[in-house]
C-alpha cells in the first residue's frame, strides 16, 4: 500500500491517499465457460431516462456557469419515462398518448445577487434540456407532439449545498460512494457495444433508415461461441408490408454478421426481433422509433453503467451516473475516474491482462483523496505484482490529482456516462 499526500484543503484536514494495488484472483473473462453482455440503445426507454436527466445536468451548469461563473450545486438524477399509447400500422400509424417525461431532484433555485435574491427558471431551462434531447436524439418522434415533460426539482439539501460551496479549491466529496470500472472490453463486450453503436449511427440510418433508435443488443458467449440477439424498433411509415419489413430485418441481420466479423474471429449468432410472428402478422413495428411510445417505461439508472454496458460477469456500480451534478457528486465523477484509470493503466503498464479499479469516498472530503482505491491486476505469465506495482501507483497518483479535468471532460461529452 502507498500513502501519498494530496494537496490540503483549507477547511478539512487531509487524509493521506490510500491506494491499494493487489492481484486479481479470478480467470479472465474470455476463459469464462459463459458470459453475458447488454447494451440498452439510444432509444430504449432506460437510456432515454439517464439520457433527459443528464441533459438537464448540462443546461444547468451551462446556465449557472454563464450567470453565475460557477457550477452550482445539483442533482436531478431521479427520472421516469412513463409509456404512451400508439397504433403502429404498415405504412402509417398514430401515436394516441404521449410519453411522460418525469426529471426530479435538487439544484440551486434562487441566488443572492447584488444585493438581489434572483430566482433561477430551473423549470423552464430542465423542459427545454429534455425536449433538445428528444430532437438530437429522434427522427420520427415529435418533441412537442408526442411528449409531455414535468420536471420536478426542488431546493437542494442546506448541508449539501454548504459542502459543495466549501470545495472551492479542491470539491467535497458529497456522499460515501464508489465508483468501479474495468478495462480492458472483451471481445463480446466491444461487440455488444459496437453493434448498437453502429445501428444508431448517422451512416446506417442513411441506409437503413427504416431502423428506429430504439435498440437493445444482448450478448451471450458460450465456451467460444456467441450468440447475439437484437431488438430494433422498426419504423411504421417506411415499411409499407410484411414483406418489406421482413427484408429489413435480414439485412440488419447480415450487416451485424458481417460487423462481428471485423470484431472477432469466434464463430457469431446473429437474431433480430425474435418476438415476430409473421404468421399470425406480429412484427415489431413503432410510430416514432422507440417502444416508450405504447407502453414501455424507463427508469434513470436501470440502463447501461459507466462503459456503456451491463456486465453481469464483472465488478461493476448500481450507482447512476446521469444527472448528478460533475463537480462533486462521487456517485459520477469517481465512476469516470474508475474508468479513466483502469484504461491508462491498461494501456501503459506492460504485463497486465485485466484492471479492476473500485474507489471510495468519504462524505465531506477532498475528492483527490478517496478514502481507499483498490485495484487489482490480473497479470501475464511471467510478471508479478512488485514488478508493476510502482508503476501502476504512479498512474492513479496522477489520476487522482487531475480529478479536477473530468468536470470539463463531461461537459465536452469526451466521455461515456451510460
Amino acid at each position: 500500500m502507498t500513502l501519498a499526500y494530496a494537496p490540503v484543503h483549507k477547511a478539512v484536514q487531509c487524509l493521506a491517499r490510500e491506494i491499494l494495488v493487489e492481484k486479481f484472483n479470478q480467470k479472465p473473462i474470455e476463459e469464462f465457460d459463459v458470459e453475458m453482455v447488454e447494451r440498452k440503445g439510444l432509444g430504449h426507454p432506460d437510456y432515454i431516462a439517464d439520457g433527459a436527466a443528464e441533459a438537464v445536468s448540462r443546461a444547468l451548469c451551462n446556465y449557472y456557469q454563464k450567470e453565475f461563473g460557477m457550477i452550482l450545486h445539483h442533482n436531478v438524477d431521479k427520472g421516469l419515462v412513463v409509456g404512451g399509447s400508439a397504433d403502429p400500422v404498415f405504412g402509417g400509424g398514430e401515436i394516441h398518448t404521449p410519453i411522460h417525461i418525469i426529471v426530479a431532484g435538487r439544484a440551486v433555485t434562487s441566488v443572492e445577487k447584488k444585493g438581489e435574491r434572483v430566482k433561477i427558471p430551473v423549470e423552464n431551462i430542465a423542459t427545454g434540456a429534455i425536449k433538445g434531447f428528444i430532437e438530437k436524439s429522434f427522427r420520427f418522434l415529435d418533441a412537442e407532439k408526442h411528449v409531455t415533460v414535468n420536471p420536478m426539482i426542488r431546493q437542494g439539501s442546506v448541508d449539501l449545498v454548504k459542502v459543495f460551496e466549501l470545495g472551492k479549491q479542491m470539491p467535497l466529496a458529497n456522499d460515501t460512494s464508489f465508483g468501479v470500472c474495468f478495462a480492458p472490453l472483451s471481445e463480446t463486450e466491444r461487440l455488444v457495444f459496437e453493434t448498437e453503436t453502429y445501428l444508431n449511427s448517422p451512416k446506417f440510418k442513411k441506409e437503413l433508415p427504416e431502423v428506429g433508435e430504439d435498440i437493445k443488443v444482448m450478448g451471450l458467449r458460450r465456451d467460444n461461441k456467441i450468440r447475439l440477439t437484437v431488438a430494433c424498433a422498426m419504423i411504421s411509415s417506411l415499411i409499407p408490408d410484411l414483406s418489406h419489413y421482413m427484408s429489413v430485418k435480414e439485412e440488419v441481420q447480415d450487416k451485424v454478421a458481417d460487423l462481428a466479423t471485423k470484431i472477432t474471429k469466434r464463430p457469431v449468432e446473429v437474431f433480430v426481433n425474435t418476438a415476430d410472428q409473421p404468421k399470425n402478422g406480429v412484427a415489431y413495428i413503432t410510430v416514432t422509433g422507440t417502444s416508450a411510445e405504447r407502453g414501455d417505461d424507463g427508469n434513470t439508472g436501470r440502463g447501461n453503467r459507466i462503459n456503456g454496458l451491463i456486465t453481469p460477469c464483472r465488478q461493476m456500480s448500481l450507482e447512476a451516473t446521469a444527472g448528478k451534478n460533475p463537480v462533486n457528486h462521487v456517485g459520477k465523477i469517481y465512476n469516470v475516474l474508475a474508468m479513466l484509470m483502469a484504461n491508462r493503466i491498461y494501456r501503459e503498464t506492460k504485463g497486465l491482462r485485466e484492471v479492476h479499479v473500485k474507489i471510495l469516498s468519504q462524505i465531506g472530503e477532498p475528492i483527490d483523496t478517496p478514502a481507499a482505491t483498490d485495484i487489482q491486476l490480473l497479470l501475464e505469465s511471467g510478471y508479478t505484482i512488485e514488478q508493476v506495482k510502482r508503476e501502476v501507483e504512479a498512474i492513479a497518483n496522477e489520476e487522482l490529482a487531475s480529478i479536477r479535468k473530468i468536470t470539463d471532460l463531461i461537459l465536452a461529452s469526451k466521455v461515456i456516462l451510460f
